[in-house]
């Protein structure tokens, strides 16, 4: 079985897999690049890399190789595509693997690093204890593991890849752009859509509870029928929010749950994609809400509940205009008193559904 196999993992709670590292000599492939005069791709390959893809599993590359050779080979055998931010370096693995994480903007726990070197995966784990670790010799079991399948896999699960290489594409102009970061952002014409959950949007609403773990401001998660009966409650607001640019479509990339009574409205989750951290985004949906509130003659407040990462949430809330007011145990109260509003960023273009 599978779970008998050697994988070493710090917390003992499942953990979405978000990335899978891969190494190459004796793992991708079989040989040694720089030694043997040629290696070749293990049958099994191909078909993992092309069922984690479809899944929405980001995968990337941490070897110790000369990069321009690796990389060639990797086109020649026509997977060169699948990888993100690939790490081929003299590098160690656990700097490598931190490298890809802090591209990616997503945690180590949630990274699986596969390496045919016990003392490689050693390294990595003695540096990362929050990584995963794989034998490449136990790629058997792979696909099944319950951190690698998702519930629900989604049509953006299958775009997740082209997403980032859009986000890639991005940063490399933003770097050449000598102007104002507002500036920048204008020319991006970002469309800003936002509306009630429908059905359709239960899904990928599971997966961004599940998935977001930075940009939360409680934790919760829920699954799709509990997101069903809100979206059906005469007390709840769920909404979702996806952005748009010239380069593509980032997806559905936000969720809030509002309950809704009548002299208070409360913020239980507001939650964005950590991948419209620098589009400036980040107040428009919770904006939104506090309009629809005031419009609605009651006060509002939001629970946070803080984690080992989700500390960016808690400065939006303050930098939003919301103010402590109690603790019920473990959970902040915060309110706003809705006299100013953030207004809406000039360089987005605003699609609000009531």
């Amino acid at each position: 079985m599978f779970a008998e196999q050697q994988i070493t993992k710090a917390k003992a709670e499942k953990q979405s897999i978000k990335c899978v590292v891969w190494d190459l000599d004796n793992t991708l492939w079989q040989g040694v690049l720089l030694e043997d005069s040629e290696v070749e791709l293990f049958e099994r390959t191909r078909a993992i890399l092309q069922t984690l893809d479809q899944r929405g599993v980001l995968q990337a590359i941490a070897s110790k190789n000369d990069h321009d050779t690796a990389m060639k080979k990797l086109e020649v055998f026509g997977i060169a595509e699948y990888f993100l931010y690939p790490q081929i370096n003299w590098n160690s693995k656990s700097s490598s693997v931190r490298a890809i994480a802090e591209s990616l903007n997503i945690g180590l726990d949630s990274i699986a690093f596969i390496d045919d070197q016990s003392f490689e995966r050693e390294e990595v784990l003695f540096a990362l204890p929050e990584v995963m670790c794989i034998d490449s010799l136990n790629l058997e079991g792979l696909l099944d593991m319950a951190e690698l399948k998702p519930r629900f896999i989604t049509s953006e699960s299958k775009l997740r890849r082209q997403m980032y290489l859009s986000d890639i594409r991005r940063k490399e102009i933003e770097d050449s752009f000598v102007e104002t970061d507002e500036s920048f952002l204008a020319t991006l014409n970002m469309v800003f859509s936002f509306k009630p959950a429908e059905e359709s949007d239960l899904q990928r609403a599971e997966e961004l509870t599940v998935r977001t773990n930075q940009l939360n401001t409680t934790g919760y998660t829920y699954d799709y029928d509990e997101l069903n009966q809100f979206r059906y409650s005469d007390k709840h607001l769920l909404l979702t929010a996806t952005l748009d640019d010239k380069y593509g479509t980032y997806g559905t990339i936000g969720l809030a749950l509002v309950e809704m009574n009548d002299e208070i409205w409360t913020l239980k989750l507001l939650l964005m994609s950590c991948r419209v951290m620098s589009r400036g985004v980040g107040t428009i949906m919770m904006s939104h809400i506090m309009n629809k509130a005031k419009d609605a003659g009651a006060r509002l407040q939001a629970e946070f509940l803080r984690t080992d990462r989700n500390k960016m949430m808690y400065v939006t809330y303050k930098f939003g205009g919301f103010n402590q007011i109690g603790k019920r145990g473990d959970l902040l109260v915060l309110e706003h008193d809705l006299n100013r509003i953030q207004p809406f960023p000039k360089y987005v273009k605003l699609n609000i559904e009531d």
